[in-house]
């Protein structure tokens, strides 16, 4: 059953409520399509493709581009200077060890540096970026983090259900990078921001958070999709 359409609703009858939990339940059924997603339990199961794979980095090194300019809105919105420095923080490890993953991962798969390195989006991540440029541009800090969030926790939700990823490191540090103890406490700080200032939010501004993290779960459905589809 699908989570009532507003918060207070939501919440009325729940103790602790969290407007997080709120969002997610509300995105059924994209969240659980996409965490148990064909794309996840092949690379948990050793099933995966390696042209698959590829293509799917590929594309995910084009939206990680555009995901590094939505946590730069975020570190320009957020209201105080702890909020930043986290953010900065998370902003580094995306630019630092997750670039070099990248780069390590498409000379052993064998994509030359002309695909990776000014890839051609295709239609769902060209819209994805939309989406979320979108989001920080006519939005503050709690549409920011209302497309953020649901990237990073779905990521973590599927990563920590993977127990023994597949040897070849391009599989296994891809799972390790969304399921270590530091992305963890990010995902979980990005939470309980997006708790704070989605819930003091007007609820016709909800509603709009409520459809940009729905939005993001669907795009993220279709993300895995097209990896599976040739061109």
């Amino acid at each position: 059953m699908s989570a009532p359409g507003s918060f207070d609703a939501y919440a009325r009858d729940r103790e602790d409520a969290r407007f997080t939990d709120w969002l997610r339940e509300r995105s059924e059924p994209d969240w659980t399509a996409t965490t148990t997603h064909r794309f996840v339990e092949e690379l948990g199961d050793g099933a995966l493709s390696e042209q698959v794979f590829a293509r799917y980095l590929v594309q995910d090194y084009a939206f990680v581009e555009t995901l590094v300019s939505l946590v730069g809105y975020g570190v320009g919105q957020a209201p105080d200077m702890e909020s930043k420095a986290r953010l900065t923080a998370f902003l580094s490890a995306i630019t630092g060890d997750e670039d070099e993953y990248f780069r390590r991962s498409f000379e052993a798969l064998g994509v030359p540096e002309s695909r990776w390195a000014d890839p051609e989006m295709n239609p769902t991540t060209a819209g994805f970026r939309d989406l979320i440029l979108r989001a920080a541009h006519e939005g503050g800090y709690a549409e920011t983090l209302a497309v953020l969030v649901p990237v990073e926790w779905s990521y973590l939700e599927w990563a920590s259900a993977i127990e023994e990823p597949p040897e070849a490191f391009y599989f296994a540090e891809w799972v390790e990078l969304h399921a270590i103890p530091e992305f963890e406490s990010t995902v979980e700080w990005l939470r309980s921001e997006l708790d704070t200032y989605g819930a003091a939010c007007s609820e016709r501004r909800q509603a709009r958070l409520d459809a940009l993290f729905s939005r993001a779960m669907a795009f993220e459905v279709d993300f895995f999709d097209a990896a599976f589809e040739s061109t």
